[in-house]
């Protein structure tokens, strides 16, 4: 059964818009500013009314009869012959019957239409008011018209003359006096019988307060039923559900009572969907209209009360077609006559689509020879149709940013928030946050959703499957609403991409005489890691025993070379080679992210022979033998046991003719040798396990008269010993002016260009910083002058050739010695020589006042053969090999395993203009 949806007190619910106010009393029939348009269409008066009118408003219609202003309530609506259709957006049609109750009518030809439209808005005192007249012109009637509108049921007839047969049917003059006087007939109608099939008979009065109406006019009886009401009934008509209502109606004619048998039949369903079809199938023979044989004479298509024209069908889709049982209506889903709409229930996505098509039939019945015309508007909505939301991931990793879309949407759909792994966000807030939220516009009127999020969003999730590489996870959910019911529903979409973008930690160090030192720069991960080491974490107690310090980028340690936690892997009589082990330690993933072996060789005297004969001797606990335990050293003389041990070391202490030493004579000198390892103990168990190696150390003293000297010891090695990656790091060297013959103040940066008067002394000094190794020894071997600050320039003048003054120099350059002091620790780091300024001249004139001093400075392992390692000047031939000239002579290079070239300037030094009295 047809559920009455419709009402003329009419509440729009959609977005606020305050109206305009019109002038009172204006007709409409145009389209106009304020959004109304009245057209005639057929036995219909259709007033549209804009969206942007209607909106936000609650919508009261008043029927105008004359002077007669009547309120249409829902059911005054349907009983008089109005109906109203409006969309979810205010989009408004209202229909008037131009048989209806407060039409004003002329003959049944002319028909004066007149509504009062009352705007409300949220203010009772805020009303806007349209009168809207409209006059449309009929006379197409058939014998017996029939109407189904949305709310209601029409059907006329043409009232019976005194020649009338069938239908019509005449009653005696003596049944006249039988009709009461209270029966409330109006315009000659006395009453109705209802046929349920059961007969119910009521006056007219009766029937009104029951909801229908019945009117005589000029030349046409007519009837109204709303649906649903007690004496209507459903019938099934060619497989389609029908609302019936049967009625004879008597009336006083001019010839006497007559009784009028009318009848109407309108679907209620019929109609077959698919994704892209809609076909709607209405009976050929509406069997409560029509008894006998009949022919069509006209069959027609509209959509909202009017015509198409069959052009106009073609170019929308649409057909318009017969079967043996059905009149077949086909309108494409999407068709522009209609309108989708969004919904969400179950918090899911759906749409239905909309349309309200007409059939206007003509048929003759054989038997009278009577025209019926047969007129339905049927507004018909798809089921629901999901349309799940699709993602699209556009996201580019090498860009670092999640680019997604989301859609396609109908225009009634707006996004609310997003909501992330840390919570939810309304758009707003995600633009506030730096996410890029956009609606994007598609060329069909519907429309999609982008979001845009950087990898390094507090939103982004991210774990590691691999060392290097990130994988980064964006879990959203999009809150979305429909208008204007405001459902909400929602749609999840999850983003993952891969980079290969990991920094791991960096691991540096060095070492001087006696610490190592470790900086530990972090990767992109931070300080995400644990740190071993040797074999423990670094916590903070042991951190604060090795100096920790971290100032958010990186951390440093300095760890004595006699820790617990460093290995020594190899001694000899003057050094120890000790070994810092750093791990560090993903303990999330079980990785390992970094690593450090740095090795470094330490001052360490392990053997010293005295004097007086005694001999003392230090045992290191290396490497290769790792369950040694110091204190079951001994000498060959198992009962010489050191004099103190610990867990890393043994010291032993005993005369030269002592403890089995053995003693050997040669020509000038004698060799007095020991022993330090394991031994068996009395049981003939050994100390160590049988696959413990053996440690040896050999203890020698050379005595030449009664002078000592101290040589190696050597011990038995394992067969292999751990490989070490071998360090490696920059030598840095500077070149300095001093301001006197001390070398104790220099000139700094600010102090250039240095003015000096020609021939005053200049005293450079070239410096190895940052190294201790007493092997490194520092040479000049060329240094020059020139103009400019450019090295490679011209002219230039040698002042130190292969590692010697220039003897061409009438004021010969000066090498002066350098001895330890404070500052200086070791000697062979230092280079000091002086010149005296000097400038360049041609033809008597001086070219510049200023000149620029640069050298070429080799560092050498004093223990390499290489000539150039010698020392300053010690190969020095006497003669010059260097001339003042315009283009400086080319310098040897040199370039062995022993030896690193770095290259120095100094300057401006400035000749002074005041007159030198040196």
């Amino acid at each position: 059964m047809r559920e009455l949806k419709n009402m003329l007190l009419w509440s729009l619910m959609a977005a606020g818009l305050v109206l305009v106010q019109a002038r009172p009393s204006m007709k409409f029939n145009l389209q106009s500013s304020s959004g109304l348009k009245s057209d005639c269409a057929g036995s219909l008066m259709r007033l549209s009314l804009d969206k942007a009118l209607a909106v936000g408003n609650q919508l009261e219609v008043e029927a105008i009869n004359g002077t007669q202003h009547v309120i249409l309530t829902p059911s005054l609506a349907a009983q008089c012959g109005y109906s109203m259709e409006s969309d979810p957006w205010g989009n408004t049609r209202i229909y008037t019957s131009l048989l209806g109750c407060y039409v004003d009518n002329k003959d049944d030809v002319t028909f004066n239409v007149g509504l009062k439209l009352q705007m409300y808005s949220e203010s009772a005192s805020d009303v806007v008011s349209h009168d809207v007249t409209q006059t449309c012109s009929y006379s197409r009637w058939a014998s017996k018209e029939v109407l189904c509108e949305r709310n209601y049921m029409e059907v006329s007839n043409r009232l019976a003359s005194p020649d009338t047969k069938g239908q019509v049917q005449d009653v005696k003059d003596t049944q006249l006096n039988t009709i009461p006087g209270d029966s409330g007939a109006a315009h000659g109608i006395w009453k109705m019988t209802f046929f349920t099939p059961e007969p119910v008979s009521m006056v007219l009065r009766e029937a009104e307060q029951a909801g229908y109406a019945a009117m005589a006019t000029s030349s046409r009886l007519v009837m109204r039923s709303p649906y649903n009401t007690a004496e209507t009934y459903s019938e099934d008509v060619a497989g389609v559900p029908m609302e019936v209502f049967r009625a004879s109606v008597y009336y006083k004619a001019q010839h006497g009572l007559s009784v009028v048998n009318l009848a109407a039949a309108c679907p209620t369903g019929g109609v077959l969907f698919t994704e892209e079809l809609i076909s709607w199938h209405v009976p050929r023979r509406v069997t409560p209209l029509i008894d006998g044989s009949f022919k069509i004479l006209e069959m027609h298509m509209g959509i909202n009360g009017q015509r198409l024209e069959k052009s106009q069908m073609a170019t929308r889709g649409y057909r318009l077609s017969t079967t043996d049982f059905h009149i077949v209506i086909e309108i494409p889903v999407g068709s522009p006559d209609g309108y989708y709409k969004s919904h969400a229930p179950d918090y899911q996505y759906h749409i239905t689509y909309s349309v309200e098509p007409m059939l206007d039939v003509l048929w003759k019945a054989d038997e009278t020879k009577d025209e019926n015309r047969y007129k339905v508007l049927f507004p018909i909505t798809t089921p629901l149709m999901a349309r799940p939301p699709q993602a699209e991931d556009s996201t580019v990793a090498e860009s670092r940013l999640f680019s997604v879309h989301v859609g396609v949407f109908l225009p009634d759909v707006e996004l609310l928030n997003i909501t992330f792994s840390t919570g939810v966000l309304s758009v707003e807030e995600c633009n506030a946050k730096g996410f890029t939220v956009n609606e994007h516009s598609l060329p069909d009127g519907r429309k999609s959703f982008s979001l845009q999020v950087s990898f390094d969003a507090d939103v982004v999730l991210k774990h590691n499957p691999e060392p290097l590489v990130t994988v980064y996870f964006l879990p959203l959910i999009f809150g979305f609403l429909t208008s204007p019911e405001e459902m909400p529903f929602g749609h999840a979409v999850d983003l993952e991409a891969s980079l290969q973008d990991v920094v791991l930690p960096t691991l540096s160090g060095t070492c001087d005489k006696n610490l190592f030192y470790v900086s530990v720069a972090y990767g992109s991960q931070g300080d995400n890691f644990q740190t071993m080491i040797g074999s423990q974490h670094l916590t903070t107690e042991l951190g604060e025993v090795y100096n920790f310090k971290d100032n958010g980028t990186h951390f440093s340690l300095v760890v004595p070379y006699q820790a617990k936690d460093v290995v020594f892997e190899l001694i000899t009589s003057e050094s120890v080679k000790a070994r810092l082990d750093l791990l560090l330690w993903d303990p999330n993933n079980n990785w390992v992210v970094g690593d450090l072996y740095l090795a470094c060789n330490f001052p360490l005297t392990t053997t010293t022979c005295h004097p007086n004969g005694t001999i003392t001797a230090l045992a290191v606990k290396v490497e290769s033998v790792p369950n040694l335990d110091p204190s079951l050293l001994t000498l060959k003389d198992t009962s010489c046991k050191p004099t103190f041990s610990d867990a890393r070391f043994a010291h032993f202490a005993f005369a030269a003719d002592s403890c089995g030493t053995t003693r050997t004579f040669f020509d000038h000198y004698m060799l007095y040798e020991n022993e330090i390892s394991l031994h068996y103990n009395g049981k003939g168990i050994t100390y160590t396990s049988p696959v413990d190696p053996d440690y040896r150390q050999t203890i020698s003293c050379y005595y030449i008269v009664n002078d000592t000297e101290t040589v190696a010891f050597s011990y038995k090695p394992r067969s292999k010993h751990p490989a070490a990656e071998i360090g490696s790091g920059q030598l840095l060297v500077q070149m300095r002016l001093a301001q006197d013959l001390s070398y104790s103040v220099f000139y700094n940066a600010e102090d250039y260009p240095v003015v000096k008067y020609l021939r005053e002394p200049l005293y450079f000094e070239v410096e190895l910083i940052q190294s201790t190794d007493p092997y490194l020894e520092l040479i000049l071997e060329n240094c020059w002058a020139t103009l400019d600050i450019d090295r490679k320039s011209l002219p230039s003048w040698d002042i130190i050739v292969d590692s010697c003054p220039n003897n061409d120099d009438s004021y010969v350059t000066v090498f002066l010695p350098v001895t330890s002091d404070a500052r200086v620790a070791v000697p062979s780091h230092f280079k000091r020589f002086s010149m005296k300024m000097f400038t360049f001249t041609k033809d008597d004139e001086v070219l510049k006042d200023e000149i620029y001093i640069h050298c070429d400075a080799v560092i050498c392992d004093t223990n390499s053969q290489t000539e150039a390692c010698r020392g300053q000047c010690v190969h020095h031939s006497g003669m010059s090999n260097s001339a003042h000239q315009g283009l400086k002579g080319v310098k040897r290079e040199r370039h062995t395993g022993s030896i690193t070239h770095r290259k120095l300037s100094s300057g401006p030094i400035q000749l002074s203009t005041t007159q030198s009295n040196l």
